[in-house]
């Protein structure tokens, strides 16, 4: 069928047609009249019209009317789907909330239904010049379709006209498109306004048949699903749930569909005969712990439907903490239930129909559930664009993950490869073998996970501890557990069991292994524990016995396949480097879950005897330095020295996103026209090396909070010609100071020529300061010491003021300046790093150039100086009351 124009189709309005065509005395139609020709606004509709044949009525405002189609079937989110829309004649704008039954004997006599409303608007000024070419392209945002479409006019049989205007309704290529959708919409039947079927609005007040006589039949009235009217005497057995497969990374191609990984309780809710049973992944009833959504079901119509039961924090993003506190608090009447797939209808089993099908009638059933009981239920719709976008997009919007499901496949018990799972950051389960406490304090969870080995002694394979994720909300659920569960007898096994101790005043306790734990974590060292684990909350919905898999790494954002599923020994500079962990496909490697392109560019050429280094030795490092780097740039707004030609090559200062920046980068808004780049984990600091990011330069605030100030940063910048015993000395001098005044200095090298002197500060709400008050303490201090010997300080800017002095820069501690964070490479010959030092260390001989990327390794193996840096903070109002 070739494409092209037929009769010239008119764009102005009329209305004679449509009422020359009706008795309004037998319809309940309006009659109407042309409104006022609109540019904006633009009503659109389609209503679903059980006629002499079932077919749906697409409706876009245009010169005061509805311009109007009947389509064949329902409208297909496919682009490949292309439906036949026949031209009728224009309706009234009243028609647009028409629906109802229209009696037998008249004209469309049947049942209309609001199938979808909303608006739209062109893709193009000229409206006349694309009807007479037969080529209208809209954008269109509808409650059930939304994006770009078209309609495209058929010539008629041997290119001449047909008496009737003949197009065809197509999707165009757009995140809104669903390919392998199919014929999936047929499914939906309910009103968009009323929630209705067809059948309960042909059961309707409005009469079913004319009161006159006619030789035409009324059309067979539209049938009612079983789910309409409920016939269960009470809700339906448990339906056994399908579970994922985890991927490194979302499956290519058409016919997945995408949605987004919630952080809940997976839940089965089923409805039937006014009650309601709410059921764990196990079967479990939890009925009476989630009273408000039970009650709501109990209003549901008869169904068994699948869905994840989350709570929302304040960015109305799932956090599953928060979760842990309303049922540890009992206030779960805020849960949000987010509902993606429908088990059974009524006595209808929908478990072998393509998940395509299941998710219209889903999306229709919500809509028939009564307002007042659909406050806790939510629709979760899928993305059939590149999965790979849609976990990029998760991942900079904080979310879990992405679940991949196929379109076509039936709902399957247990794990199938119809539904795979890729995350964000690594996210498992694990099992609780014990904790540690100080006094009273609690101070960590010791977990593990039963693998094979570890079936074998019947016991737990040790991953290490988590130390982070702790609130008093939680632990009021988690220390009670902990207890009940404690024993003497330690539940790990093998040669990395940990052993019970009271070392430094550390106790450990060992529990039965029952309880589950959530964790969030940044990957696994070369010996199976967990990189920066974080608590999440207790997983009461899982058995201990089931949480027996090996964990789930960060999801790998590359499409190449082959890749590795964990992270393999990896070298640092200063080591012999291991067999590097790369996927099929030439010049690629996967460090801490990204991609590393081009691993073996040289970033620092070799100079004075030392071999170069290359980017793959960049990645590695930071990874192996995580946990000594990001408690010092985590959560803060970062700037960034990006040499991706190497140091030699240009260099650039990078403070916001760039267009396909990595999505394990967070972005953090600072009040600015673009937000700053954030990172929150080791697969962030590999995905800034990833980008021949060298240097990390962190705003010097509390994590999470760019508008407070938690440091006071002194750079001493000595002149040229000065030793480096010169820096050292002025570094003492502005310690006795500070020392002074009761703080806590601590020193690092730059990894240039001179030294930062850093001092933590408190920042709760009776300690917190002004970024302004930081800086005139910094200048002040720098000016103090500057009086005090002036021969050998300045605070002047100017280089040709300094004459042979160190300059005492306190301009690192406004809103917005940066600092270089301690471990952080240098984009310098030699290839040195910020070291943090002790003040031991600080004295005649000490040489800067000593740390380097090339000694990384023997560096990290030593303790760290600046361990309990956040420890050392203190108030600092009481010292402006003295100094300013």
């Amino acid at each position: 069928m070739t494409i092209g124009q037929g009769r010239e189709t008119r764009v102005r309005g009329e209305l004679e047609t449509y009422q020359a065509k009706r008795r309004f005395g037998e319809t309940p139609e309006p009659k109407g009249r042309k409104g006022k020709a609109r540019k904006a606004g633009l009503t659109f509709l389609i209503q679903r019209h059980a006629a002499t044949r079932l077919h749906y009525d697409f409706r876009i405002e245009l010169d005061g009317v509805l311009k109007s189609w009947a389509v064949t079937k329902a409208p297909s989110r496919d682009p490949s789907v292309k439906r036949l829309a026949v031209e009728v004649e224009d309706h009234p704008l009243d028609y647009g909330t028409f629906e109802g039954t229209i009696p037998a004997g008249n004209y469309g006599a049947g049942t209309v239904q609001m199938w979808d409303r909303g608006t739209w608007e062109p893709q193009e000024d000229d409206l006349d010049a694309a009807f007479a070419r037969g080529n209208v392209k809209m954008i269109v945002h509808g409650e059930r379709l939304q994006g770009k479409w078209a309609l495209i006019r058929l010539k008629g049989d041997r290119g001449k006209p047909s008496k009737r205007n003949n197009w065809l309704l197509i999707k165009e290529k757009d995140e809104f498109a669903v390919p392998g959708e199919g014929d999936a919409n047929m499914e939906i039947d309910a009103s968009v306004v009323t929630g209705r079927s067809l059948a309960e609005i042909a059961e309707g007040k409005k009469q079913w048949g004319s009161s006159k006589k006619t030789t035409r039949a009324a059309p067979a009235k539209p049938e009612a699903r079983a789910a309409v009217k409920s016939h269960a005497s009470k809700p339906h057995p448990f339906v056994p749930i399908q579970l994922c497969k985890i991927a490194d990374y979302p499956p290519q191609g058409q016919g997945w569909a995408h949605e987004i990984k919630f952080d809940g309780y997976r839940l089965q809710v089923s409805a039937g005969g006014g009650r309601s049973t709410i059921r764990t992944r196990k079967g479990l009833d939890w009925s009476d712990k989630f009273r408000e959504l039970a009650a709501d079901a109990a209003h549901w119509p008869d169904a068994v439907v699948d869905g994840e039961l989350c709570a929302l924090a304040e960015n109305h993003m799932p956090d599953f903490s928060a979760l842990q506190a309303a049922i540890s608090d009992q206030k779960t009447g805020d849960l949000v239930y987010f509902a993606f797939d429908l088990l059974f209808e009524g006595p209808e089993d929908l478990r072998q129909l393509p998940l395509s099908h299941r998710k219209a009638r889903l999306q229709a059933y919500i809509d028939r559930i009564p307002k007042s009981a659909c406050g806790r239920i939510r629709y979760v719709d899928h993305f059939a664009t590149t999965g790979q976008a849609i976990l990029e997009s998760a991942c900079r919007m904080d979310l879990e993950g992405v679940i991949s499901k196929k379109l076509d496949a039936p709902y399957t018990e247990g794990r199938s490869t119809t539904w795979l799972k890729s995350k964000c950051r690594g996210r498992d389960e694990v099992v609780i073998g014990g904790w540690t406490s100080e006094g009273d304090r609690f101070r960590s969870l010791i977990v593990g996970v039963a693998d094979e080995d570890a079936k074998q002694g019947k016991g737990l394979r040790h991953l290490g501890r988590v130390g982070t994720g702790y609130n008093q909300t939680l632990l009021k659920t988690l220390l009670p557990a902990l207890k009940k569960a404690e024993t003497d007898h330690s539940p790990f096994v093998g040669k990395a069991a940990p052993k019970k101790s009271r070392a430094g005043g550390m106790t450990v306790h060992w529990t039965k292994p029952v309880l589950v734990a959530e964790v969030e974590h940044g990957g696994y060292t070369d010996t199976g524990s967990l990189r920066q684990a974080a608590f999440k909350g207790l997983r009461e919905d899982k058995p201990a016995a089931e949480v027996t898999q090996d964990p789930q790494p960060p999801a790998d954002l590359s499409k190449e396949k082959g890749r590795v599923s964990r992270p393999a020994a990896l070298a640092i500079p200063g080591e012999t480097p291991a067999a590097p962990a790369r996927p099929a496909g030439k010049g690629k490697l996967v460090v801490a879950g990204v991609t590393i392109s081009n691993p073996d560019k040289v970033l620092w050429p070799a100079v004075d005897g030392q071999r170069a280094i290359t980017k793959a030795e960049l990645v590695r490092y930071y990874e192996m330095a995580a946990e000594r780097i990001l408690p010092h740039v985590a959560d803060r707004p970062v700037s960034i020295i990006r040499t991706p030609e190497g140091i030699t090559g240009e260099k650039f200062f990078q403070r916001h996103a760039m267009p396909g920046s990595n999505p394990r980068l967070k972005l953090i808004d600072v009040k600015e026209r673009k937000p700053y780049i954030g990172v929150v984990d080791v697969g962030g600091l590999v995905a800034i090396g990833q980008s021949g990011g060298v240097e990390l330069h962190p705003w010097g605030c509390k994590p999470g909070d760019p508008e407070t100030p938690d440091q006071i940063t002194f750079d001493l910048d000595p002149d040229e010609g000065l030793d480096f015993n010169d820096v050292i000395s002025a570094a003492k001098v502005l310690k006795r100071e500070l020392e002074g005044l009761g703080l806590n200095p601590f020193v690092k090298t730059t990894g240039g020529k001179g030294l930062h002197v850093v001092v933590p500060i408190a920042t709760d709400a009776n300690s917190r300061i002004e970024w302004d008050q930081c800086k005139a303490f910094a200048k002040e201090i720098s000016e103090i010491v500057r009086r005090r010997d002036p021969d050998h300080f300045t605070t002047t800017i100017a280089k040709k003021a300094r004459g042979g002095k160190i300059f005492l820069d306190y301009l690192r501690n406004g809103r917005m300046a940066t600092a270089v964070a301690p471990w952080s490479a240098r984009a310098r010959p030699g290839a040195g790093i910020a070291f943090p030092l002790s003040w031991s260390q600080v004295k005649t001989g000490l040489d800067p150039r000593a740390y380097t990327l090339h000694t990384a390794a023997a560096l990290l193996k030593k303790p760290d100086p600046w361990k309990d840096f956040r420890e050392g903070a203190l108030n600092l109002r009481p010292v402006l009351k003295k100094v300013l």
